[in-house]
């Protein structure tokens, strides 16, 4: 149960942030045109990483692998040490699934943002909000990706070496470390989302504060809003209204 709930929610965070990085490129980039996320689009996409995740997390319980104790036995994950052809082809394509394609789609969508926010100061030179957006974005992006590498790429690495070398010999506080790096991304996400980004901040201000925005006094509503309402995906004014 431990090593199905720590596999679960792990993935969610992970494929959380692929979701977030295609809604930026989706809203900032516009290739669906005016489209306009709602309420109903962020509750497709937060159904969707757990239903992902647990068409993932799930075979292990029903036979295809297992759940084993990892490292120095402080925490189970899947059975990456055991080898065979039933846990080799789960762990592929675990890694497939919950590596690569999430790692992909924040590639594709950070690359065009930036491009996008590139292409936006280059018609706008006198226009430093623009120039500064770009640099905040690019900056943040760098981070984002640099972060998600030192999470998830020493686990699925290690993983995969060990399981298709099934003579390899690993010390159990090595084989720990993978872990521990994955488990990090609860202390980087936070810090990238909420302190490198204004938008993320001030709604999570909003929320906490059950709709008062600490900032200003009263309440912002949409007669009146507030600091914390209609906060803008980047600072760049598109050419035509969003």
């Amino acid at each position: 149960l431990e090593g199905f709930m720590v596999s679960l929610t792990g993935i969610v965070g992970l494929w959380s942030l692929a979701i977030l990085a295609l809604e930026r490129y989706v809203v900032v980039c516009r290739p669906l045109g005016d489209f306009r996320f709602q309420h109903r689009h962020a509750v497709s996409g937060c159904a969707f990483t757990w239903s992902w995740s647990l068409l993932w997390t799930t075979p292990p319980l029903l036979g295809w692998s297992s759940y084993v104790p990892e490292g120095l036995r402080t925490s189970c994950g899947p059975n990456w040490y055991t080898g065979g052809s039933n846990n080799n082809s789960y762990i592929l394509a675990l890694f497939v699934a919950c590596f690569v394609l999430p790692l992909g789609l924040i590639l594709f969508s950070y690359t065009n943002l930036v491009m996008t926010l590139r292409a936006a100061a280059a018609q706008q030179k006198e226009a430093n909000t623009t120039q500064q957006a770009e640099r905040e974005v690019t900056r943040m992006v760098v981070v984002m990706v640099m972060a998600f590498l030192i999470c998830w790429l020493p686990y699925t690495t290690f993983a995969l070496v060990v399981a298709t070398n099934k003579d390899i010999t690993i010390q159990p506080a090595l084989a720990s470390l993978p872990s521990y790096f994955s488990k990090t991304a609860t202390v980087y996400n936070p810090i990238i989302y909420v302190f490198m980004n204004k938008q993320f901040q001030s709604c999570l201000l909003k929320m906490l504060c059950c709709g008062y925005c600490p900032r200003r006094t009263g309440r912002a509503t949409p007669e009146t809003p507030g600091p914390c309402a209609g906060i803008a995906m980047n600072k760049v004014s598109p050419s035509h209204p969003v």
